[in-house]
């Protein structure tokens, strides 16, 4: 791959991931699927201060199945910040990508806060499926949470 392909496959990431941003926040679970490879493995289980075992989900759909309950009475915001994207060949990628997000359940929520503020990195890998670029892997660790 040369230098020009190279940088157009990051731009190409850049613009998947701030999608995947952008559908979270908005509740887009359709646009949100459609950003994901159907084999997705998903790993948040150490999204929360307390590690959760059951946060390693393989496929898309059963990603979405558990995550689309849990944010349907959070308010979100995401940022993704300084990827760090390497593009490994025509169809694979990883990236790093710095990020904080804020949650704020609502009444209905069970959660067992009233609001969250995080910080850390998002690990990826990508792999172009007829012509685009899809989130294959996704893990988030934290290096801070506050709560209240």
């Amino acid at each position: 791959m040369d230098g020009a392909a190279q940088t157009t496959a990051i731009r190409e990431i850049e613009i998947l991931k701030a999608r995947y941003f952008r559908t979270m926040d908005t509740k887009d679970w359709t646009g949100l699927e459609a950003l994901f490879a159907p084999d997705l493995i998903a790993d948040f289980r150490d999204a929360t201060p307390e590690h959760q075992e059951t946060m390693l989900i393989h496929g898309a759909k059963p990603y979405l199945a558990v995550l689309v309950p849990m944010l349907t009475h959070i308010a979100t915001v995401h940022h993704g910040h300084m990827p760090e994207i390497h593009v490994e060949d025509d169809d694979h990628a990883r990236g790093i990508w710095a990020m904080e997000d804020w949650l704020w359940p609502d009444a209905a929520s069970t959660l067992p806060f009233r609001w969250l503020h995080g910080w850390g990195h998002y690990h990826e890998t990508y792999r172009r499926i007829a012509g685009e670029w899809k989130i294959a892997s996704i893990r988030l660790s934290r290096l801070r949470v506050e709560q209240g």
